[in-house]
C-alpha cells in the first residue's frame, strides 16, 4: 500500500511543490493549509507521517504537534523558516524525527521521508492485545467485546491501554492521574478519575470477565481472570 503523507503547510506553492514530489514517489499526500484543516484530515485518514509547518495562520506547530503525540503515533518533521538552534531542539524534544529549515532541496526533504519511512516499516504494521472477551488494537485505537465494537472517549481509551500496559499490577490512583491528565497540564481531581474508571469498566463489562478490580483506599488493578 502507498504511504499516506499529510503536508501541514500554509505556503500554497510550497505545498503543491512537496505534494507533487511526493506523487512521483510512489505516495499519496494529503494537503491541509492550517492546523483545523489536518485536524480534520486526521479525523478521517491513518498517516504513515506528517510533514508540519511550525508557523501556521490558525495555530503553533509545536503545540498542535504535542497534541498529535497524543493520540497518534506517527512519525513526523517539522519545516520552519527560522534556523534557531533553541527552535531545533525543542521540535526533537517535542519528538520529531528530523527538523528542516526553509529553503530547503525537494530532493532531500524526500529522501528524508523515505528513510523515516524505512526505519517505521519495522513497526507492527497491527498491535493487538486480546484479554477475555476484548480484542483491543492500540495502533488503530478500536476496542471490539466478543466482536462488537465498543465506542470509547479518547480519555477512556487512555485509561484502557494504560490498564492493559500494566497488568495485575496496583495502579495508584496518583499514577493514573500523572499519566493521563497531569502530563498533559490538564489537571483533574480524583473524582474526575473514578467517574472516568467507572464509564470504561461499564462499557467493557460483559458478564464474564471483571477485568477492572477495585482495591479501596489504593487504586486499581486489570485483571484477566473470570
Amino acid at each position: 500500500m502507498p504511504e499516506k503523507i499529510l503536508v501541514i503547510e500554509d505556503d500554497e506553492i510550497l505545498n503543491s511543490g512537496l505534494c507533487f514530489s511526493l506523487q512521483k514517489r510512489g505516495m499519496i499526500p494529503f494537503p491541509a493549509y492550517c492546523i483545523e484543516d489536518a485536524r480534520d484530515a486526521l479525523k478521517n485518514e491513518r498517516f504513515d507521517l506528517i510533514l508540519l509547518d511550525v508557523n501556521l495562520p490558525d495555530g503553533d506547530g509545536f503545540d498542535f504537534a504535542r497534541e498529535v503525540i497524543s493520540r497518534f503515533d506517527t512519525p513526523f518533521i517539522f519545516l520552519t523558516a527560522h534556523n534557531l538552534e533553541e527552535e531545533i531542539v525543542k521540535g526533537l524534544r517535542l519528538g520529531a524525527d528530523d527538523y528542516i529549515v526553509k529553503p530547503f532541496s525537494l530532493k532531500v526533504v524526500m529522501e528524508k521521508i523515505q528513510a523515516i519511512l524505512r526505519r517505521c516499516s519495522g513497526r507492527k504494521e497491527s498491535e493487538i492485545y486480546v484479554c477475555g472477551n476484548l480484542k483491543i488494537d492500540f495502533r488503530n485505537r478500536l476496542v471490539r467485546s466478543k466482536g462488537e465494537l465498543l465506542s470509547l472517549t479518547p480519555t477512556e481509551f487512555e485509561i484502557l491501554e494504560v490498564f492493559c500496559r500494566n497488568p495485575k499490577q496496583l495502579l495508584t490512583k496518583d499514577f493514573l492521574l500523572e499519566r493521563i491528565w497531569d502530563k498533559k497540564g490538564n489537571f483533574v481531581n480524583e473524582h474526575t478519575l473514578s467517574l472516568n474508571v467507572s464509564r470504561l469498566r461499564s462499557k467493557i463489562a460483559d458478564g464474564e470477565f471483571e477485568y477492572i478490580k477495585t482495591v479501596y483506599g489504593l487504586g486499581y488493578k486489570w485483571s484477566e481472570e473470570k
